[in-house]
């Protein structure tokens, strides 16, 4: 009787604890989702910088909704969704309010339609990602995934509040060619790098070491320009790598051209 009450107890512990595992991830999905309503509410307040702080936050939740699902193997297809749901919140919607609100509500209805087109653009993108999920490599992305696409916005506006100010009359223009960019961007077939596989051997550990020191100096010493170039620098790292590997493909292609090579029989 106490061997089965024993074997009882240590199975509702462990579901218990199963239980608990899932719950970590989709607590952090829930903070990612809180921190885009609140980018929205900032929005319509006219604080931009704030909403521009949220989404950024939000999207330390998304990575450690990411994270520890992997470490705890508790992913799941209602964690999957729920992710999705939240990131369509706080990296589409809350974006595209951010990037009308702030520098296209001037342009009418073209403003409107750019704003639409990169909300759009990046749920299309989430659900192109969904779908395909299962047959994917890990390593690489294909299209910019829109918690990037959603940093390139919010640390632009952080550069500009605290380095460049824009003028009324650039920034409207400027914005417009980032935000059909970065839609472009996220439904196109661009592979962007996920980072994934990075393996840590033997002697490289001290230099990504030292790297990683150096970022992390950089992005204290100048966080407001800093995030804009890390998140500008990885949206550009696609289509670099990209029109890198067709001018290699077309070198390639071209090559040297074909020489008889002379035969090494003895002439009778």
């Amino acid at each position: 009787m106490k061997t089965a009450a024993f074997k009882n107890s240590f199975a509702k512990d462990s579901k218990q604890r199963k239980a608990a595992m899932h719950l970590i991830p989709n607590l952090f999905t829930t903070g990612n989702l809180l921190c885009g309503v609140y980018a929205i509410l900032s929005v319509f307040n006219g604080d931009y910088l704030m909403a521009a702080i949220a989404i950024l936050v939000a999207m330390v939740f998304d990575v450690l909704d990411g994270k520890s699902a992997r470490l705890t193997n508790s992913t799941s297809h209602f964690g999957l969704e729920y992710d999705s749901l939240s990131d369509v919140v706080s990296f589409g919607v809350a974006p595209g309010l951010l990037l009308y609100s702030w520098a296209l509500s001037g342009q009418g209805s073209f403003g409107v339609a750019v704003m639409f087109a990169y909300v759009a653009m990046g749920a299309v993108r989430l659900a192109r990602f969904n779908s395909t999920v299962t047959q994917s490599d890990g390593k690489y992305f294909t299209g910019l995934a829109i918690p990037a696409a959603a940093g390139v916005v919010a640390s632009l506006v952080v550069f500009d509040h605290y380095t460049v100010r824009m003028g009324a009359d650039v920034k409207p223009v400027f914005v417009l060619i980032i935000t059909l960019a970065l839609s472009f961007l996220m439904v196109s077939t661009i592979k962007y790098r996920s980072f994934k596989d990075l393996k840590f051997k033997g002697h490289q550990q001290i230099t990504y070491l030292v790297w990683g020191i150096l970022t992390l100096m950089m992005v204290a010493a100048w966080p407001q320009v800093m995030l804009f170039m890390i998140f500008a620098g990885y949206a550009l790292m696609g289509p670099v790598e990209r029109l890198f590997w067709l001018v290699a493909q077309a070198m390639g292609k071209k090559g040297p051209a074909k020489t008889e090579v002379p035969s090494l029989e003895p002439k009778p």
